[in-house]
């Protein structure tokens, strides 16, 4: 599995694997059940590549976020996204220090650390994975 290749699609829950493109849609294998649908061009589809996360230095790419957190649990799954705001901003402010927490919301860290606990239930490692392109992000 490619991080490069895992999407969001607004309105349906959990991460997609793009398998294939067609002239009208996107085939794409949900992570949880390994369905295949069909996403058509007027559903808004996000690549994880292509978020990031504010920081008060510089916008950090949600692949980064992804190592740090990574690193923090020693492979293994986070808390729960399902905990207090207060336990998963102060997880959230141990893996990235200096997160900006006036433009990063709770809702925006609970679902980095759902994406993330998805990621790692489905055998990413996020230790090997080198950045593949330097291109414009979508602030989270």
């Amino acid at each position: 599995m490619e991080f490069s290749k895992i999407i969001s699609v607004t309105g349906k829950p959990g991460l997609f694997q793009v398998i294939s493109q067609s002239k009208n849609a996107i085939i794409v294998a949900s992570l949880t059940d390994n369905k295949r649908m069909a996403i058509n061009a007027t559903q808004n589809v996000s690549l994880l590549e292509n978020i990031a996360i504010y920081t008060y230095e510089e916008d950090i790419p949600l692949l980064n976020v992804f190592k740090a957190m990574y690193s923090k649990t020693e492979g293994k799954e986070a808390i729960s996204h399902k905990e207090s705001g207060k336990k998963l901003e102060a997880f959230f402010a141990e893996a990235i220090p200096n997160y900006d927490d006036e433009r990063v919301y709770t809702s925006n860290i609970k679902k980095v650390i759902q994406w993330f606990n998805l990621l790692v239930k489905f055998g990413m490692d996020f230790s090997k994975i080198e950045e593949t392109s330097e291109e414009t992000t979508e602030e989270a």
